[in-house]
């Protein structure tokens, strides 16, 4: 197949039938961004479309670009992620770009959930309680990033030990600790939420490193980092990507 059949069979099975309003209005538009996103750049690499809708939804929440979002809960079910993936990967965002953002992206996971008679709330995912989110948190942080997070929290400044303990124990403990989605996943869908956010290259390198930590190769990030490219552009495609080349150099 071609690129443009291509698209249109990956369109059919993540949105079904139909064409967007846009092809109306802009048709030349949507072939361009049809063809790209879904005849090219779906097709690039090893990951699955599973982990390529996770990826779409923490970019789009990140971005808040909430109608595309909508759109792509639907195409999550679709592809046969479940109720609580997507949850799991929305709440994932909020370390990295907030509360409120985070609730507008909730909000249209539920108006979708609805919509397909999907039970709210969904079951709790939840693992840790008051008196161990500080422990389990540091211990994932640890498993992560290794020596060099004890390295970090002795080297805070005694007015900012604060912002240190509430990443482990908030960051790590309150979101990563969840069960719903992997360690391998969690870690990976951080460092496409951190590209998409644009100037956190010191963040996205850390990440990086936590990925290679946690065995996810270099070829796997570079095709996550690609497919958030239709969705971020190219100026914070290409500085992932560099960070990626730093950490990670070409042999």
């Amino acid at each position: 197949m071609d690129r443009v059949e291509k698209s249109q069979e990956k369109f059919k099975q993540l949105f079904g039938e139909g064409v967007t309003a846009a092809h109306a209005t802009d048709p030349d538009f949507q072939d361009i961004l049809s063809h790209f996103i879904f005849g090219e750049v779906f097709y690039q690499g090893n990951l699955d479309d599973k982990m390529r809708e996770l990826i779409t939804l923490v970019v789009l929440a990140t971005n808040q670009t909430l109608p595309q979002l909508k759109a792509h809960v639907s195409a999550a079910l679709n592809v046969g992620l479940t109720a609580v993936e997507i949850k799991e990967a929305v709440y994932q965002c909020a370390p990295y770009i907030g509360f409120p953002k985070t609730l507008n992206a909730i909000n249209e996971v539920n108006e979708v959930f609805k919509s397909k008679n999907i039970a709210l709330p969904i079951e709790s995912q939840k693992n840790v309680v008051e008196d161990n989110r500080f422990d389990k948190g540091l211990s994932v942080q640890v498993e992560i990033f290794g020596d060099v997070t004890a390295k970090v929290r002795e080297g805070a400044p005694e007015n900012q030990k604060h912002i240190q303990d509430y990443l482990s124990s908030f960051c790590f403990g309150d979101f990563y600790t969840r069960s719903g989605l992997d360690l391998k996943t969690r870690e990976l869908l951080t460092l496409c939420i951190i590209t998409a956010l644009g100037g956190a290259e010191g963040q996205v390198k850390a990440h990086v490193q936590g990925n290679k930590n946690v065995d996810n190769d270099k070829e796997i990030l570079i095709t996550a980092i690609t497919h958030c490219l239709p969705y971020i552009g190219f100026p914070r495609t290409l500085n992932a990507l560099t960070c990626v080349n730093e950490i990670i150099p070409e042999n």
